[in-house]
């Protein structure tokens, strides 16, 4: 079950990201929040649309999809600013790559 193998990743991705929010909001309260919130939405949406149908299922998965691609965004303008180190990202990216790959393939 892909949606459940997605549903896992995006945990693993809000626990791995978890402290690195923490950080960003130290120095820009804003960021911070719309990582946080655009993180969040992925299992929630993955969740979502495993039990719904049709056109639900796939405009929830299409949520989280584009919700991943905000977080990793959100993670890359923070090492831009200078908020994170460029070694602390690529195992979070990696990983909502990876929610992202599933998810367009859920999309289908």
């Amino acid at each position: 079950m892909q949606n459940f193998r997605c549903y896992q990743l995006s945990l693993s991705a809000v626990r791995l990201v978890r402290p690195l929010i923490e950080r960003i909001e130290v120095r820009d309260r804003d960021l911070g929040r719309q990582l946080r919130r655009c993180l969040s939405s992925v299992p929630l949406n993955v969740a979502e649309g495993s039990r719904s149908a049709g056109r639900n299922r796939q405009a929830r998965y299409a949520n989280a999809m584009g919700s991943a691609r905000e977080s990793a965004a959100c993670l890359e303008t923070a090492e831009a600013l200078g908020y994170l180190g460029a070694d602390e990202l690529p195992t979070a990216i990696d990983r909502l790559d990876h929610i992202v790959a599933i998810l367009f393939k859920l999309c289908r």
